[in-house]
């Protein structure tokens, strides 16, 4: 596991973005799973400025990402496809074709959550996987649990989490209870794994998860078993590393 420690946020997401940048430079091709929420923006941010000066080509990029949430529309704008296109999407040469995002509004979630998995292994599986990291030690929406869930999977979202994401909706009551995610296994089965933190609300389940005892009532701490992943986060998240 390499730990990278930045100064504060800007620094983390330039950081991030190098590491995708190489990737999607040395393999022009690769599977990237991509991550929402507030702090993989300032990651977007930068690749989409790294394509605009034409250092970057995302033309034969494939993506996954982790989760969305269940009964909302792609345009919806708290949907993760609209955030999606909004930070990234439409901010590069991708092919639209090549994104692949759980369908929220799939009549059949089992079959949903089938599919989903198949077309990670139809793509030849993830060469770099970015997460970040929930209050509770979330990695996309896999919830404290008892077990580890192996693959994409429907899941009750926890109170917390709610509670963490109310602001991007107009009350608490509008937030869905219910996501699509990739499970643990899936995520574990990624090639490479770059897990971005920031601020100092996150330092106590940074240290919970990378120096605690793997369990599945910290999702996170299961990144110790993989054997390729990064750690990026600013001083104040990796305060108590």
């Amino acid at each position: 596991m390499k730990i990278y420690k930045t100064k504060d946020y800007r620094g983390m997401s330039r950081k991030a973005a190098a590491i995708i940048a190489s990737q999607v430079t040395l393999k022009p091709d690769s599977v990237l799973g991509l991550a929402t929420g507030s702090t993989p923006i300032g990651t977007y941010d930068e690749l989409a400025m790294l394509y605009k000066q034409g250092d970057l080509d995302f033309s034969e990029i494939r993506t996954v990402n982790l989760d969305e949430y269940k009964g909302l529309e792609p345009e919806n704008e708290q949907s993760y496809f609209y955030f999606m296109k909004k930070h990234l999407f439409e901010r590069v040469n991708i092919n639209l074709d090549s994104v692949h995002i759980p369908d929220g509004m799939a009549a059949d979630g089992e079959r949903e959550c089938a599919c989903y998995e198949q077309t990670i292994q139809d793509l030849g599986g993830i060469d770099l996987q970015l997460l970040g990291i929930g209050h509770n030690g979330h990695i996309g929406f896999n919830e404290p649990e008892k077990v580890f869930e192996r693959e994409t999977h429907c899941v009750e979202l926890s109170g917390s989490t709610i509670e963490a994401n109310k602001r991007f909706f107009a009350s608490e009551e509008e937030v869905p209870r219910y996501a699509y995610t990739m499970g643990i296994g899936t995520i574990m089965r990624a090639k490479k794994i770059l897990l971005i933190a920031s601020g100092e609300e996150k330092a106590a389940i940074m240290k919970q998860a990378l120096r605690g005892p793997i369990t599945p009532e910290v999702p996170a701490s299961v990144l110790q078993l993989h054997p390729d992943v990064t750690i990026v986060g600013d001083e104040a998240a990796l305060s108590l590393l």
